[in-house]
């Protein structure tokens, strides 16, 4: 097995662990608050301080940040990379510092601005989105100093930590769902679990205990690889120079990614009715398991090796590289998407909503994974871009989608409420995915050459829905039956898409 395909295993697995205890969690929580008011001010409370982790040290920095540092390190020596990653970290953190306070300030007018988060909430619950916003910046604080260790690890090729990472963050977030919010302790045997009856309030300090265990849990790794920090701030500095070059397109590269994903849907359908902003965090939520879980995960582990790759100036292995993981990505995302969007409503009902809260999370979920295969190419794409230290190009694809997502939002949910939303992003990721793998293959000819793996792909959805489609009808259905033909139409489909696990080993 290759390095990038044991770290890309390495990195779907604690994902894949990350991902179960996320489902746990957000059963615990659906069992608690239902599709209500109460959880819809908690998910949107979330946004705007996911937005500054995202913007600035969490999905900005680690794309920008590890190309410059895996240059470093191949160049320079691991020393120099330290002594660059601290003075980016320094500015980093205290910009994110300064932004916190400026929103905590102001949270009132964000919430409550006619073009804010939650125009369509009440007084009760815009004023709850504001505490519960302002408990949340401490949590983004924390994101914001991981988000740069996250980047100097996988700069220096390790993928455990940080992905381990994410399953602690869980844990802290179940330490607030199961202590923290109910009223009523759980029962386990003849014990009775403590309850602090804190409501969504005992959410939001779960998500800061979730923030320390997330931080925590990787600092051995610097210890590992020797780091030292350097208390200097230096923006003339040539390395932090080139990171800022590629950091600042892709903040807004980010900007726009957030108007998609959480500001414009969250702004409709907080005007929709009563449950919208919960049933597109649920969609969204079962999408992104299979998205994180290959499209990431493989995103994510070859990220150092082409970057690498283009400072050597690799052009045709860098082209390969890309080929392979673009192949790998269709050949697998195509069937998961046809198996998930068969099987989801069983596994929706688990969530204990009514018939139609169940009815509105399914089809909102399989509305997200028309655009599955899409979300997940991108990582590719995207990466292919930032590894030439090219931020600008994906900058604009962003800028188009959003602009064609928002009217398609607006005009959609007009009849389709959040469904609509949903489909919305699918098109439009969709059709960004296109456009950068279109680019790409314009400097690099042959890099989207896929039409075997297609059409192998293609047979695999269908077998995979056959035997789906069969199982499904009979007449003791349950969710163990719904699981058993998930698995066995998974099964079904991998003789088709042999060709690229065995790609993928030798990735």
């Amino acid at each position: 097995m290759s390095h990038i395909a044991r770290s890309a295993l390495i990195i779907a697995v604690f994902f894949g662990m990350e991902k179960l205890l996320g489902f746990v969690r957000q059963l615990l929580i659906a069992r608690q608050f239902g599709l209500s008011e109460g959880l819809d001010v908690f998910n949107a409370a979330n946004n705007l301080p996911d937005l500054i982790f995202g913007l600035i040290s969490g999905g900005a920095l680690a794309i920008a940040f590890i190309p410059v540092l895996s240059e470093y390190l191949d160049q320079k020596g691991r020393p120099e990379m330290w002594d660059l990653f601290s003075r980016v970290a320094n500015l980093l953190f205290l910009v994110t510092l300064g932004v916190s306070i400026v929103v905590a300030l102001f949270a009132t007018q964000l919430v409550s601005w006619n073009l804010g988060i939650a125009p369509g909430f009440t007084p009760d619950q815009q004023s709850q989105v504001v505490d519960l916003m302002r408990i949340n910046l401490i949590a983004t604080l924390l994101f914001s100093i991981s988000g740069l260790v996250i980047a100097g690890l996988q700069a220096n090729q390790h993928f455990l930590l940080p992905a381990l990472a994410r399953s602690m963050y869980d844990v802290g977030t179940l330490i607030g769902v199961i202590f923290l919010a109910p009223s009523t302790g759980y029962q386990i045997g003849p014990i009775t679990l403590p309850a602090l009856g804190l409501g969504v309030y005992g959410l939001a300090y779960g998500t800061v205990i979730g923030a320390v265990l997330f931080l925590a849990v990787q600092l051995p790794g610097l210890v590992l690889y020797r780091f030292r920090w350097v208390a200097a701030i230096n923006i003339r500095h040539p390395g932090v120079q080139k990171v800022l070059r590629v950091m600042v397109p892709r903040i807004g590269s980010m900007f726009f990614v957030y108007l998609v994903l959480i500001y414009i849907p969250d702004n409709i359908a907080s005007r929709l009715i009563t449950g919208s902003v919960t049933a597109l965090v649920f969609g969204w939520l079962f999408m992104q398991v299979p998205e994180t879980l290959i499209g990431t995960a493989i995103g994510t582990a070859l990220l150092p090796t082409i970057s690498g790759q283009y400072a050597r100036d690799e052009g045709s292995v860098f082209s390969s590289s890309l080929n392979t993981g673009l192949r790998v990505i269709l050949a697998f995302t195509l069937p998961v998407a046809v198996l998930i969007a068969l099987g989801i409503e069983p596994l929706v009902a688990l969530l204990g909503f009514d018939q139609a809260g169940t009815e509105l999370v399914a089809w909102t979920t399989r509305a997200f994974l028309l655009g599955l295969t899409g979300h997940a190419v991108l990582e590719i794409a995207a990466r292919g871009f930032y590894a030439q230290q090219d931020a600008i190009t994906p900058l604009w694809a962003s800028a188009l989608m959003a602009a064609l997502y928002t009217v398609m939002a607006i005009w959609w949910a007009g009849w389709l409420g959040a469904i609509g939303i949903a489909l919305a992003n699918s098109v439009a990721f969709t059709l960004q995915s296109l456009l950068l793998w279109y680019l790409l293959n314009r400097r690099y000819p042959g890099v989207t050459r896929v039409g075997r793996t297609l059409l192998r792909a293609l047979a695999a959805s269908a077998t995979a829905a056959l035997v789906v489609i069969l199982l499904m009808q009979l007449p003791f259905s349950n969710i163990v039956v719904s699981l058993g033909a998930l698995l066995l139409g998974g099964l079904a489909a991998l003789p088709f898409i042999w060709p690229e696990i065995k790609l993928l080993l030798r990735m």
